[in-house]
């Protein structure tokens, strides 16, 4: 498993300038956290499509204020500015469909990826990919900045947590990142333009296929110390998991995980 940096190829440049469907991509060697860039483009006026990929994110922002440092030129760590025309009440979707994209990109590439809600991507029972949205206000309106770290070629050793994994440590191989880049990025733009065009029933229907989540027993961990145990029989239409009838959004809990077994 490579290591040394030289083993990981810098992705390709050229190729991503050329990516088209509304995209502007621009790669930066090494930064704290792509969100935090685009978020300060966005407010300097920057337009809807920007893609900012770092080749080495060394504080990487997650839920919680949690940070992170990936190996350099082992994973897709980037942040996307989106500016919908679409209610806020619509927004918390948007991480979800984030998390089917990716899911969606790796399994075309023959990577056997599930999604555990709201919007982690699993490879077996390990997270692979994580993702943050953030709201920013700007001179021309609400912003959405949507940041996603997959992990390619990171190493086990390499790896944060045990809880998480990597396409390498899990199959042992791993797309060109250039090429999983891209493909993740086209279905990014795929499910984004059917949301904003209302296919609200056709997204939820997919999401909820490809969610490991739904029909198992889970423990969700609440904000103030209070847990809900339960069955997650499926995705209400504001993307928020049902639990035996109670619905939870992402923003409202702290941790969901399978019920522990007796």
């Amino acid at each position: 498993m490579p290591r040394d940096p030289a083993a990981r190829p810098p992705l390709d440049r050229e190729r991503l300038a050329q990516m088209g469907r509304g995209l502007a991509v621009e790669i930066v060697e090494s930064a704290p956290s792509t969100n935090a860039l685009v978020a300060d483009r966005a407010r300097d006026g920057a337009a809807h499509g920007l893609v900012v990929v770092a080749e080495h994110q060394t504080a990487g922002r997650g839920r919680l204020g949690r940070t992170w440092d990936t190996p350099a030129r082992a994973a897709l760590t980037f942040s996307v500015l989106l500016r919908p025309e679409v209610a806020a009440t619509r927004w918390p979707w948007l991480p979800l469909l984030a998390g089917h994209a990716v899911a969606t990109a790796l399994r075309e590439a023959e990577v056997p990826a599930g999604l555990k809600w709201p919007n982690d991507v699993l490879i077996g029972h390990r997270k692979a990919a994580g993702i943050l949205l953030e709201r920013v206000e700007t001179p021309a309106g609400a912003a959405a900045v949507l940041g996603i770290g997959l992990n390619v070629t990171t190493t086990r050793g390499e790896l944060p947590v045990d809880t998480a994994t990597s396409v390498l440590v899990a199959t042992g191989t791993a797309p060109e990142r250039t090429t999983l880049l891209v493909a993740t990025l086209g279905c990014l733009v795929d499910e984004y333009d059917a949301w904003v065009a209302g296919r609200d029933e056709e997204l939820r229907s997919a999401y909820s296929s490809a969610c490991v989540t739904i029909g198992r027993e889970v423990r969700v961990d609440l904000p103030g110390g209070e847990v809900l145990h339960g069955t997650a029989q499926g995705i209400d239409e504001g993307g928020r998991l049902l639990v035996d009838g109670t619905a939870v959004g992402a923003g409202d809990v702290v941790h969901v995980r399978p019920a522990p077994e007796h």
